[in-house]
């Protein structure tokens, strides 16, 4: 399988933030991506504008994210190349679409869109001008995943007067796990029905004032891109440059994200291009994403876990820790059934979450 990284839920001036889409582009090849997924609020005017293609070794890509007209129950919507229903202004200028979170859900599933709950806890209120957007319409089985990390809301939410003039400084440092609610919802909608995951920046490169006398930008985009990335693992390899093959490509890395052929790591500490989560069934190989029905033959399931550097692994069944060991990889028999993933811990910080393999008898 060939591995891709990128940075997933980014805001460009298209929308509210700071960069334009050629800077934005400067900055993830600066760092490295090899995709990334723009992710402007209710708006796919980049894509209009000629943005979407290759930018040196990055493929800059198009999605979008959308609210209702509450600004409320936000939504990351990939592999779409239209808005789905129609907008008014809301009070703070920004916009909402008059549908139902619940209705434009189900409409950008019809329509073959893939769909993540945006920082779905979302408790942020260090500052009244970045209010919390939380998700609150659980009424409905049509989005395809949801975001468990998300740096912007991660930093925010911990923000004190003690720690912020280290915070701004060292806006890395301060990230430390997935937000434990979306970890454990995300398990708990695995046990009904299959839900993946994506880790994201969230980025902006807001300009806040330090202390009161000037402005600092915070989540530079260079920055940012340096933290939380998603990395999709795809049956064919992308050839960077090539214009003919980019929707293709396009089309293959959103699958991924829907099938949760993809994993999350915090690359402050490390590259996590490497890590591999997959399980043995009756001479079969099965990825993250994929479900195993056991049959009654009572064979065991042999999971595998491979890492790139020594760290702490957990082997999580439906959230819980059943086996835990520091190496670089190992195996694990599993006769049970549940929903698997792995956790990479260095020290008391997370590094890398793999999206599920569910396994179920027949």
């Amino acid at each position: 399988m060939y591995e891709y990284s990128g940075a997933i839920h980014i805001h460009s001036t298209y929308s509210d933030g700071t960069g334009s889409p050629e800077h934005i582009a400067q900055c993830a090849n600066e760092a490295g991506l090899d995709f990334l997924i723009l992710t402007d609020h209710n708006s796919i005017q980049a894509k209009t504008d000629g943005y979407e293609r290759w930018f040196n070794n990055t493929m800059f890509i198009v999605g979008y994210e959308v609210n209702d007209i509450k600004n409320e129950n936000h939504y990351l919507v990939f592999g779409l190349d239209e808005l789905i229903g129609t907008f008014q202004v809301l009070h703070n200028g920004e916009l909402g679409c008059k549908l139902s979170a619940k209705e434009y859900v189900e409409e950008i599933k019809r329509r073959g869109g893939v769909g993540f709950l945006a920082h779905p806890f979302e408790k942020r209120s260090s500052f009244p001008e970045h209010p919390p957007y939380p998700w609150t319409e659980w009424n409905t089985d049509d989005f395809d995943g949801i975001e468990i990390w998300n740096h912007m809301s991660e930093w925010v939410e911990d923000l004190t007067e003690a720690n912020k003039v280290q915070r701004f400084i060292h806006p890395l440092k301060s990230i430390i796990a997935p937000n434990a609610e979306a970890v454990k919802k995300w398990d708990e909608l695995n046990l009904r029905r299959k839900v993946t995951m994506v880790g994201s920046v969230d980025a902006h490169a807001h300009k806040m004032s330090l202390m009161g006398f000037y402005n600092v930008e915070v989540f530079p985009y260079k920055v940012l891109f340096k933290s939380i990335r998603t990395h999709v693992l795809l049956d064919e390899p992308v050839k960077a440059g090539d214009n003919d093959s980019f929707q293709n490509y396009k089309k293959n890395i959103v699958k991924a994200l829907k099938d949760g052929r993809s994993f999350v790591a915090n690359s402050y500490y490390g590259d996590a291009k490497g890590f591999r989560f997959y399980a043995d069934y009756e001479g079969e190989k099965f990825q993250m994403g994929d479900e195993i029905l056991l049959k009654k033959n009572d064979k065991k399931v042999v999971l595998n876990f491979m890492v790139p550097k020594l760290t702490k692994i957990k082997v999580m069944r439906n959230g819980e820790c059943v086996h835990e060991s520091k190496g670089f990889g190992g195996l694990w028999d599993v006769h049970e059934e549940g929903c698997y993933r792995v956790e990479c811990w260095i020290e008391d910080r997370a590094w890398i979450y793999s999206n599920h393999i569910r396994i179920k008898k027949v």
